[in-house]
């Protein structure tokens, strides 16, 4: 009776220790496959960064140009309204004495059409 106790609980002993085993291989499983999970998160992030900064690189170079060129006529509009203005203010002086003199140098004399009457 003594040995069949004893044989019990060696199977008891043993049972336990391969649940332990068992339990300790899933723990193993489940910590691989969050590692795993991680790394591929980490790896789908930096994939994504480099992709997001190369289109950035791409757009720049497309909408850089477009830019300048905004920036270029912008500045040509800005240099010709300047240049417009200061003709105006130029010729605003001369048409005003010419404007002014024939306006007060009235010369008066008769019309074509005015009859002596005689």
């Amino acid at each position: 009776m003594a040995s069949q106790t004893q044989g019990i609980q060696q199977l008891l002993q043993a049972e336990k220790r391969a649940a332990e085993k068992v339990a300790e291989a899933r723990k193993r499983k489940a910590r691989r496959l969050k590692q795993a999970k991680e790394e591929a998160q980490a790896e789908i992030e930096q994939y994504r960064l480099e992709r997001e900064r190369e289109f950035q690189h791409k757009q720049q170079a497309a909408l850089g140009s477009q830019g300048n060129l905004s920036a270029e006529v912008e500045a040509q509009t800005r240099k010709k309204l300047q240049a417009m203005q200061g003709g105006q203010a130029r010729g605003k002086d001369r048409v005003l004495r010419q404007l002014l003199t024939h306006v007060w140098d009235v010369q008066p004399q008769l019309h074509l059409n005015y009859r002596l009457a005689v």
